[in-house]
């Protein structure tokens, strides 16, 4: 595919997951490489670790270690005195992410689906944050962005046929028997839809990224990339992640409909 840093043959299987060789210094490059020296044979076939699999452990770790010290703080506060700037920190992120669940859901939907939007918003977010630490977003990858639209999408099918038992299958023949091929093709292009639209923002940000370190000189990228990490990064990655967040938010509680008791 050319030379410098696009040359995917030329790629360093050591140090930066981002790094490929581009002449005399190493540059950034926007591909997903394979490090062929952490081989695994499984049923026959040779499995290697690749970018995304080495940023995602990274994102989890880190998600890990952040809960781990919210929940000794939480538990190891006095009533008594005034928390401290990292419970408060905790705290408001608590509070921010309920008050998105209850504003889309209703107080009523948001108490059952308010663990798992507030785990999808923050795992996705660090996803793409990510690539400010130097990472290649692992939501740049379709196949993390695909499984996390197909857990919604299972989700959506569920509470569907939970709360709405026949009439999940009749709406499909709404409003008259013609319109069941097109609203069978919505239902199963809910997930396809979902996953593209972050996986091609996140991964259009990271192509972007990495034409400007590897094309520009090193001394140049060094200063107003900055400003391009804060949009791409920054401002994009949290709107994909609301985006996403909000559309899994809105096809449940449209699946669920209007119901008394949400348990």
């Amino acid at each position: 595919m050319g030379s410098g840093v696009l040359d995917v043959s030329r790629c360093l299987n050591v140090g930066n997951v981002l790094l490929a060789k581009g002449g005399e210094e190493a540059q950034v490059d926007f591909f997903i490489h394979g490090y062929t020296d952490t081989e695994f044979t499984i049923f026959g076939q040779t499995v290697y670790l690749t970018t995304t699999q080495i940023s995602m452990v990274i994102v989890i770790a880190s998600i890990l270690i952040f809960a781990i010290c919210a929940n000794r703080a939480i538990k190891k506060a006095d009533p008594a005195k005034v928390p401290g700037a990292f419970l408060n920190f905790v705290e408001l992120i608590v509070e921010m992410l309920d008050g998105m669940v209850a504003s889309s859901m209703g107080e009523q939907k948001a108490v059952k689906f308010r663990n798992y939007v507030s785990a999808l918003f923050i795992f996705i977010l660090v996803c793409n944050l990510s690539g400010l630490l130097g990472l290649r977003p692992p939501t740049a990858d379709y196949g993390v962005t695909f499984p996390l639209a197909i857990i919604t999408w299972l989700m959506i099918q569920y509470n569907g046929f939970k709360y709405q038992k026949f009439g999940k299958i009749k709406g499909l023949f709404e409003p008259i028997f013609l319109f069941f091929p097109m609203n069978l093709i919505s239902e199963f292009s809910t997930p396809i839809s979902m996953s593209l639209r972050l996986f091609g923002n996140i991964l259009s940000g990271t192509v972007m990224m990495g034409l400007i370190y590897g094309l520009l000189p090193r001394v140049i990228t060094l200063v107003w990339p900055a400003l391009l990490h804060a949009y791409l990064d920054v401002f994009a990655g949290a709107i994909q992640t609301y985006v996403f967040c909000m559309l899994t938010m809105c096809f449940v509680s449209d699946a669920i409909g209007e119901v008394e008791n949400v348990n």
